[in-house]
């Protein structure tokens, strides 16, 4: 008795399960998955430029809720209504607006087209383009770290502090999610401090205010900035027993980094050069190039293994190689 009645439960939840399977392997509920805004802007870009034959510049797509602007450069009527025509059979498709823009200013000129850059844009956008180096002791972000410094036969336990930002003004929206071309203001104030003294003698402070200007296609972005930096040396430092002597160090710079992504690997390089400088007799060139490693597993909890290192050379020291590590 007991075992028939465990048999008929057991058959009962099987049956619920394949019943289960089934429905969501019904047609309605595979249409439902085929019906996301993403999909549909993949769909309805390939029926425009594979089955109407429009260029791919000639139009910008975007679908919210699965209604979706067509924003073209020419008004033509007829072209128009055939595309609504052919769309209108397109399931899950909720509305078709099209957006005429005959203006030469908002048409994608030859630049335009070059760098994939459409007429769309956005004032104060979020985040940035460039993504920031992670081991880069300037770049304008927040930290904290330790270091082992050496120099000149003096050794010390130093610690960095940073305290910055990148602030989106403008963005241009590329031809694909994710590129385009951003213009940025950005300022940082860079600390170290001597770790051996009793009251941590602050050593130096840099500031830095630069207009950094970013672009994406793909794997690949640009960081081309102009940007400015004065050095500052810590008043307890100056009263040490063995004072160094006091620059007045300051310089506009420009630099370019150019970096590439694969699999979760980073790599750039790049240069920088002082346009002026404070003293004059600074060499002006220097190079800077580094890798990054993005892990894309949890390894404890919802943390994330990433390590970059970073190089750079200066003329200004014969070109020696210094680097910091970030784990």
């Amino acid at each position: 008795m007991y075992r028939t009645i465990y048999l008929n439960v057991v058959v009962s939840m099987c049956a619920a399960a394949l019943c289960h399977m089934l429905l969501c392997l019904s047609p309605s509920a595979m249409a439902a998955d085929r019906t996301g805004d993403e999909f549909l802007a993949g769909y309805i870009a390939a029926i425009l430029e594979r089955d109407l034959d429009w260029e791919r510049d000639s139009y910008n797509l975007k679908v919210v809720n699965g209604v979706a602007t067509i924003t073209v450069y020419t008004d033509d009527p007829m072209r128009h209504e055939t595309a609504d025509k052919q769309l209108r059979t397109v399931d899950g498709l909720q509305g078709i607006m099209f957006v005429v823009k005959t203006a030469d200013a908002d048409k994608p000129g030859a630049l335009s087209r070059f760098m994939g850059i459409t007429g769309e844009g956005e004032a104060f956008p979020t985040g940035d383009l460039f993504p920031p180096l992670i081991a880069d002791p300037k770049q304008p972000q927040f930290f904290v770290s330790f270091n082992h410094f050496k120099s000149a036969g003096v050794r010390y336990t130093m610690a960095s502090v940073g305290f910055g930002e990148t602030f989106g003004m403008y963005r241009f929206f590329g031809s694909r999610e994710g590129d385009g071309l951003q213009l940025n203001v950005e300022g940082a104030l860079f600390a170290q401090f001597n770790m051996d003294t009793p009251s941590y003698d602050l050593i130096n402070a840099d500031y830095i205010i630069g207009i950094p200007a970013t672009y994406q296609v793909g794997d690949h972005s640009l960081r081309l900035r102009m940007y400015h930096q004065s050095s500052h040396l810590g008043d307890e430092f100056l009263q040490s027993v063995n004072p160094p002597e006091r620059v007045n160090l300051s310089y506009e710079a420009i630099d370019l980094i150019y970096s590439c992504e694969w699999r979760g690997w980073r790599v750039y390089v790049g240069g920088e050069y002082l346009i002026h400088k404070e003293p004059e007799d600074l060499k002006p060139m220097s190079a800077h190039w580094g890798f990054e490693y993005r892990g894309s597993r949890p390894l404890v909890g919802s943390g994330r293994p990433i390590a970059g290192v970073d190089l750079k050379s200066f003329e200004e020291h014969s070109w020696d190689i210094c680097g910091l590590e970030e784990f």
